[in-house]
Formats: structure tokens, C-alpha cells, sequence
């Protein structure tokens, strides 16, 4: 293992099956099915290799690990890859979603079918390198990379108002990503490296953690998004392809409490222990706030995707309680909200494919014609809650815990957002899949086939599972957190102490 780079390995396959495809030669109809064909082998040979690397991976150290280092551009700036037990779980997570998404395209996506497989493909490297960079130039870069294959899938093959919405969220994203570039420069010239591991020793102090803190928060709240910066999200995910909002919701809002995690809690603790009652406030009213306007909407993918607001609330909450339990419960409900999220889009690409229109108003009496699909939809409805016995309740059990060590008063707004929450969920459920069927075209409708069950069965499997037993989990990331939050509380007891005198 320690001559093989298995995580280059992992990060650059996706993008030569782009390339493959590329050269893929014959009639339109033989490109395309090649295409889907080259893209699946591409993505489950990914998770497999990712797998295997899980499973080498040794829990009980909060180092990096599978690490390569080269020169890069010089002057301290390295390519330098590397996984802790907060990262590599971020890679499985979006390894394991692609082959869902290839197969989810696999026939409503009938036009630049080469085209889409390669957009996909090379979003799954830019992904993964987000999680694996050590080098802050070279997370910028994947972090940014993104950008272009997700504002040509909403663009390409999304819906009537596809345009607006992909220039909306590229947009959004990219003015306050620019901030945190002005912010690289700062620390390249100030520490001469962009190691992060060296970073995190540097201790800038407190004026410029400030400001530097500032402008990655700018960058990181529009990528989860946060409120009230979160207003490009529910329009990206109505326009975007089924899978496009299923990696959107399950991977890329998660590279914004990522860079938290990596950046923001370990190199500006001082910063973020002052700004935390500020993120609190916005944790809290996006947890209320999104659940309401949730239960508002007639569109079923805006409102899951407001509700995807309002969990990204719970996660920044946990985040910056900087207590073992918050940070835990934050990443275990960032990988748990990226399974349920993404299985809720799915189950709304089920019924779309047969109806074509989301509307809520046009469904209800489905457990009459659709029971498999009604169990279903009810098993993640119920985990996108937070129902005991789902891994939808662990993380948010967690951060609620973590936040009523820090704030009593934000833990119970939060906890008020889990009510809300089942409210506009299972209301949502009793309009789409209870009563009587009144609506002419349902009376024909089939239920799920094998392969969307197949699709659906491993994220139910997982919500299960994980919601029962979530060690496997906490085990991996335990070491990592502990260690982050150690050093965050010594590094503000030396800031406090030297502004004491002693």
C-alpha cells in the first residue's frame, strides 16, 4: 500500500473512463450505449477500489494517511494527496453514489448521452479530489472544478428553466468562492507554504484569522448553502436531472461543512469561537425558517430541496459547538443526509418518469397502484425526519446534544425544527401516496421495476443499517474529531490566557 498512490488511483479513474468515452466511435445509438456502459464499469470499479481502501484504513490515529507528496509548482505548493477519518468516509460516500446516478440516467436521458457520462465522470474526480487534497491550492482547484460539469448538466439536461438556474448556481458559488482565494494568497504569504497539515500548526493571529475566517465562511455558507444565501438551491434542484440533484444534495452541499471541518474550526479557532454565536443564529433560523417554507410548496423537489436547507442547519450547528459530540453528530448527518436526500430525489424521478410534472397535486392514492413505491418513499420520509431506528436520527440526535452543551437556546430551536420537519414530510407523504386515486392518468401507473429497486435498495439498506448500528461510522471518525476539537480548545486556552497576562 505505501508504494501504490491508491487515492490518485481512485481521483483520476473516473476522468480517463471521460476520456475512453471520448473515443468511443459508431451511430448515435451505439455511442450512447457504450457510453452508459463505460460509465458504469468506470464508477463501480471507483467504489470498489474505494472500498478497499476503507478498509485498510486504521481508525485509531488521527493522521492522514495513503499519503503522496511531489513537487508541484514550486515554492511550497505541492500536489499532496491524503484521507483522515473525516475525509475518506466523504470519498466513499460520493463513490458510491455514482454508479446510482449512471443507473438512474440510464433511460431518462435519451439525448448527448456521451456527453452527460462524461460531464458525470468528471464531476466524480473533481469530487473526490476535494476530499483527498492536502495542498490548499489543489483543494481550490477541485473545489472549483466542480463548478463546470454541474452548470452543464442543470444546463443541458435540465428542465424548462435550466438556464436561469445554472447560471444562478454557478453564480452564487463562484463570487463567494473568490473571496477565499483572496484569503490563499494571504496565507501563502504569510506561512510561504500551502500544506495544509503545516497550515493547521501556523497559528495565525487573531486580527488576520478574522478576516480570513470571513472570507472562506463566504465561500463555504453558499456551497451548503446556508441561510439566507441558500435561494439558488431549490431552483438548481428543480431544473437539475434526477441524478444531478441526487449528487448535488448528496455530495456537493457536503464540500461546504467539509471546508469547515478542514479549514476553518483547525486554522481559525479564535475566529470561529467568536463568530459561533453568529452561525448558531443562522443555524436556528435555518432550521425553522426552510422548514416552513418547506411545507409551503407545491413542487415535491423544492420542497425536499428546502429541507435539505434546513439539515445543513443542524450540521453547521454541530460544527461549531466544537464539542466531540456536535462535530460527530455534524459529519455523521452530512453522510446520512447524503443517502436519504438522495434517495428522496430518486424516489421523486420514479414517479416523474411515469407523470412528468412534480407537482404534488397531480399524485395521491399511490399505495393503491404503487405499494413497493409507497413503502419506500415511506422508509426515507420517515429517516429524513429523524425517526429512531434511521441513521436520519443519529446525527441529529447528536448535534442537538453538542449544541445544548454550548447553547441551550439553540439547541431548542433546533429541536422545534424536528416537528416542523415531520409536518411538511409526512404531509407531503398522506398528499402523494394515501386517499383514493382521483386522478385519471395514476389509474394505469406501475410500480417501481427491478431496476430502480435495485437502485434504491443499497441507500435503504444504509439508512437502516447505520440508524441501528452507527459505530461503524463514529468508529472511523472518532480519533480525527477528537483530536480536531483537542487542539481547537488549546489553542483558544493559550489566545485567552496570554489576553489574561498569564
Amino acid at each position: 500500500m505505501t508504494d501504490w498512490p491508491i487515492l490518485s488511483t481512485i481521483t483520476f479513474l473516473p476522468l480517463l473512463g471521460a476520456l475512453f468515452i471520448m473515443l468511443v466511435r459508431g451511430d448515435e445509438a451505439t455511442i450512447a450505449n457504450n457510453s452508459r456502459a463505460v460509465a458504469l464499469w468506470t464508477t463501480v470499479v471507483t467504489l470498489f477500489l474505494s472500498i478497499f481502501m476503507v478498509a485498510q484504513f486504521d481508525g485509531s490515529t488521527a493522521d492522514f494517511q495513503f499519503t503522496e507528496r511531489v513537487s508541484w509548482l514550486g515554492g511550497g505548493i505541492d500536489y499532496a494527496m491524503g484521507v483522515d477519518g473525516i475525509s475518506v468516509l466523504f470519498v466513499l460516500l460520493t463513490t458510491a453514489l455514482m454508479p446510482i446516478c449512471i443507473l438512474a440516467s440510464w433511460t431518462s436521458i435519451s439525448h448527448r448521452v456521451r456527453e452527460y457520462m462524461v460531464a458525470f465522470l468528471v464531476l466524480e474526480t473533481l469530487m473526490i479530489g476535494v476530499f483527498c487534497a492536502m495542498d490548499l491550492v489543489l483543494f481550490y482547484l477541485f473545489f472549483e472544478g466542480g463548478l463546470i460539469p454541474m452548470f452543464l448538466i442543470i444546463g443541458v439536461w435540465g428542465g424548462a428553466r435550466r438556464i436561469y438556474a445554472s447560471f444562478k448556481f454557478f453564480l452564487y458559488t463562484l463570487i463567494g468562492s473568490v473571496l477565499m482565494l483572496l484569503a490563499i494568497l494571504a496565507m501563502y504569504w504569510q506561512a510561504d507554504t500551502t500544506f495544509i497539515p503545516a497550515l493547521t500548526e501556523i497559528g495565525f493571529d487573531a486580527n488576520m484569522q478574522t478576516w480570513l475566517w470571513l472570507a472562506f465562511f463566504a465561500s463555504f455558507a453558499v456551497k451548503m448553502p446556508m441561510w439566507p444565501v441558500h435561494t439558488w438551491l431549490p431552483d438548481a434542484h428543480v431544473e437539475a436531472p434526477t441524478a444531478g440533484s441526487v449528487i448535488l444534495a448528496g455530495v456537493l452541499l457536503k464540500m461546504g461543512g467539509y471546508g469547515f471541518l478542514r479549514f476553518s474550526l483547525p486554522m481559525f479557532p479564535i475566529a470561529s469561537d467568536m463568530f459561533a454565536p453568529m452561525v448558531f443564529a443562522l443555524s436556528a433560523i435555518a432550521i425553522v425558517y426552510t422548514s416552513l417554507v418547506a411545507f409551503a410548496q407545491e413542487d415535491m423537489k423544492k420542497l425536499i430541496a428546502y429541507s435539505s436547507v434546513a439539515h445543513m442547519g443542524f450540521v453547521t450547528m454541530g460544527l461549531f459547538t466544537a464539542t466531540v459530540q456536535g462535530v460527530q453528530g455534524a459529519v455523521f448527518q452530512m453522510l446520512s443526509h447524503g443517502w436519504i436526500s438522495g434517495a428522496l430525489f430518486l424516489c421523486v424521478g420514479v414517479i416523474y418518469d411515469r407523470m412528468h410534472t412534480r407537482e404534488i397535486a397531480a399524485y395521491g392514492g399511490l399505495v393503491n397502484r404503487m405499494p413497493i413505491y409507497a413503502a419506500v418513499f415511506l422508509l426515507f420520509t420517515m429517516a429524513n425526519v429523524g425517526l429512531p431506528g434511521t441513521s436520519g436520527f443519529v446525527g441529529e440526535f447528536l448535534t442537538i446534544i453538542g449544541a445544548f452543551q454550548v447553547s441551550t437556546w439553540t439547541a431548542l430551536f433546533a429541536a422545534s425544527g424536528v416537528i416542523f420537519s415531520a409536518v411538511y414530510a409526512l404531509s407531503l407523504y398522506r398528499r402523494v401516496s394515501l386517499g383514493r386515486i382521483e386522478h385519471e392518468g395514476l389509474e394505469q401507473i406501475s410500480d417501481m421495476n427491478r431496476r430502480e429497486i435495485f437502485i434504491i435498495a443499497p441507500l435503504a439498506v444504509a439508512t437502516i443499517l447505520f440508524g441501528v448500528w452507527p459505530m461503524p461510522i463514529l468508529d472511523v471518525t472518532a480519533s480525527s474529531v477528537e483530536a480536531l476539537v483537542s487542539n481547537y480548545q488549546e489553542a483558544l486556552a493559550a489566545h485567552y490566557s496570554g489576553l489574561s497576562g498569564y
